[in-house]
């Protein structure tokens, strides 16, 4: 705090001149505090989760590109009791090997 040079007013004293800028910066303080920050109430909406996905209801025919892509496809698809059997339309023939070993199923 500094010291004023004047003298304090007739009647008065110095407080009344240290008193004026606390009050003024209170109130520059609270009014800079009162426009910051989000007026919702609330966290942000959640977004709706992702759709599940398309059912699988054929054969592709990159599966039948190898006896390995025909048996990758076949164990990564999931395992149900209530779908319908796969259609093979998309697949003209499959593979066959004569070389291969069989594939042991697990």
């Amino acid at each position: 705090m500094t010291t004023s040079t004047c003298p304090p007013p007739e009647g008065g004293s110095s407080a009344g001149r240290t008193a004026a800028p606390i009050l003024v910066s209170a109130l520059a303080s609270l009014f800079l505090a009162a426009c910051g920050g989000d007026s919702s109430s609330g966290p942000a909406p959640v977004p709706p989760p992702p759709p599940p996905p398309a059912a699988i209801t054929q054969v592709p025919a990159s599966a039948a590109a190898s006896d390995m892509a025909l048996e990758s496809f076949a164990f990564n698809l999931p395992e149900t009791e209530n779908t319908e059997p796969l259609t093979l339309e998309l697949v003209p023939t499959f593979p066959t090997s004569e070389t291969e070993e069989p594939i042991a199923t697990p």
